[in-house]
């Protein structure tokens, strides 16, 4: 079979970079290029203005509060943020069609805006450059086989609604998975069909003798992710045209991903007081092992979407202790369980849509929320916000998942407070309207309201399972020439799971202004 239709099969049933980074793969790659270098991407810049986010609720029992205060008054409740990006996608095709070398390189990447002032602050005059001033954050190349496509190098990881593994492809998004990863997808009998081996750790590394290449010197400790899937995938050009046929499109896919490490070196990534060698004595058994496994569906019809996503993880850790020569006497183990709904209803033609959106994210039973715990922090107090759900030899368990951080639902409780949807039930009903619709450009209002509750009591502050009800208004105007402004709005009223019994402190409403703008190109 040519080559031809092997790109063909693909771009039919791929076309979106934020939709499946297996379905992207192949795609631009359908015979001699109109272009041979592709430039895309985009310029953000974001204000913002947080008001009472650590909810006048005193501090928690490790003497933090729930956010950060201003240092000059603590009493006071704002606090201001901005910042901005310049990103740029690029794709180089080979004069025939058949190969291309894809790139990501983002400039001043969420760099603060008036961070780095020159000499005095007082009497600055110009910003000095950062030191992440340009960054690559993925570089890989594919190429048409007779078999299918294959891709090597770096690339960004996403899976369908990215609760699990997200890109970071949205305007609004700041960070997203990369992967150090070479994949195979072929199309057969109308389904996309993927395999990958990731690069997911490596080292520590010797230098070479000319100084210009790395040795890993601890091959045990190599952390190794193989990856398998297996999709019905259709475009978003396809969807469209079937939805204004009156047809319904079901897409759908299975992940299944496998990662092992037979031993460790904690000595090169935990802080230490002084530096440590690393020798053959800071090498020491781990034996870890883990299981990932999701299935996604998207039910398309004429006039609206269901989309679902469920993920199941199992983990083992037979030697969970970082300290060489001290032995843990149980294996630590992880059981984690994730599902995200989204729903939409809207009818063509019509100004209104809304729709009803809910997830679930397993917990623990241990103190805080496990969102981002520190490693070396000591152990969670009940009524903090966040720690470690592990505690040997007490508590040798971690069953909190994590929704990845730009998996957005809200603006101020698990986006800015705890960082993440972990250990939590919450629903989203939303409502949006196009204001007005000109050949300029378009003004349209939604809103959502986001409820929430803990799965386990003892990980909220208030030792409650009531979180919080969250309302998040927008407006946003979209030009037909690549610009974009937000206007966005949160209010969270904190619940019981908020409080602060220890102190006898009710938490108050906090509330959120945000501005963004973007130009895309």
């Amino acid at each position: 079979m040519k080559r031809v239709t092997w790109a063909l099969a693909a771009l039919s049933l791929a076309s979106e970079v934020s939709a499946n980074s297996f379905a992207e793969h192949g795609v631009g790659l359908d015979g001699a290029p109109d272009s041979i270098v592709n430039v895309s991407g985009g310029f953000r810049t974001r204000a913002a203005l947080l008001y009472n986010l650590d909810l006048d609720r005193g501090v928690t029992p490790s003497g933090a509060p729930l956010f950060p205060v201003p240092l000059d008054d603590p009493k006071d409740q704002t606090l201001t943020h901005a910042d901005l990006r310049l990103r740029t996608d690029l794709s180089f095709v080979a004069p025939g069609g058949g190969a291309q070398v894809k790139l990501r390189v983002d400039a001043l990447d969420n760099v603060a805006l008036g961070g780095r002032p020159e000499g005095l602050p007082t009497g600055t005059t110009s910003q000095a450059p950062s030191e992440d001033t340009i960054r690559v954050k993925r570089v890989w190349g594919e190429a048409l086989t007779p078999l299918g496509v294959l891709a090597v190098g770096r690339m960004g990881s996403h899976w369908g609604l990215g609760m699990l593994t997200n890109a970071g492809d949205c305007a609004d998004c700041d960070s997203g998975d990369a992967a150090d990863r070479i994949a195979f997808v072929t199309p057969l009998g109308g389904h996309l069909w993927a395999a990958a081996y990731d690069f997911s750790a490596t080292g520590p590394f010797v230098p070479a003798r000319s100084g210009q290449r790395l040795f890993g010197v601890a091959p045990s400790a190599q952390v190794h992710t193989l990856t398998f899937a297996a999709m019905k995938y259709r475009s978003e050009f396809r969807r469209e045209l079937r939805r204004r046929a009156d047809k319904h499109t079901i897409d759908y896919g299975a992940y299944l991903s496998r990662r092992w490490q037979s031993s460790d070196v904690p000595a090169q990534y935990l802080p230490t007081a002084q530096p440590v060698r690393i020798d053959s004595n800071q090498v020491m058994s781990r034996g870890y092992t883990a299981t990932a496994a999701d299935l996604w569906l998207r039910w398309v019809l004429p006039d609206g979407r269901i989309e679902i996503e469920g993920a199941y993880l199992d983990a083992r850790i037979e030697q969970p202790s970082l300290i060489p020569g001290v032995l843990a006497r149980q294996p630590a183990t992880s059981q984690q369980l994730g599902v995200a709904l989204q729903t939409e209803l809207a009818p063509r033609g019509a100004a209104l849509s809304g729709g009803l959106d809910g997830g679930y994210a397993s917990g623990d039973s241990a103190p805080g929320f496990g969102a981002f715990p520190e490693v070396t922090a000591p152990a969670p107090q009940s009524g903090d916000l966040d720690g470690a759900q592990a505690n040997p030899p007490y508590d040798t368990t971690v069953n909190n998942f994590r929704f990845h951080p730009d998996y957005r639902i809200d603006r101020i409780l698990f986006r800015e407070i705890i960082g993440t949807v972990t250990d939590a039930v919450y629903v989203r009903p939303h409502l949006a309207a196009t204001l007005f619709d000109l050949p300029s450009g378009r003004l349209a209002f939604d809103v959502a309201v986001v409820a929430s509750w803990a799965v386990n009591p003892e990980s909220a502050p208030g030792g409650q399972r009531p979180l919080g009800v969250e309302l998040d208004p927008t407006l946003v105007y979209r030009s037909r020439d690549g610009f974009e402004l937000a206007l966005e709005q949160a209010t969270l009223f904190p619940l019981s799971g908020l409080d602060n019994p220890a102190l006898g402190l009710d938490a108050k409403p906090a509330q959120l202004w945000r501005t963004r703008v973007a130009f895309y190109f």
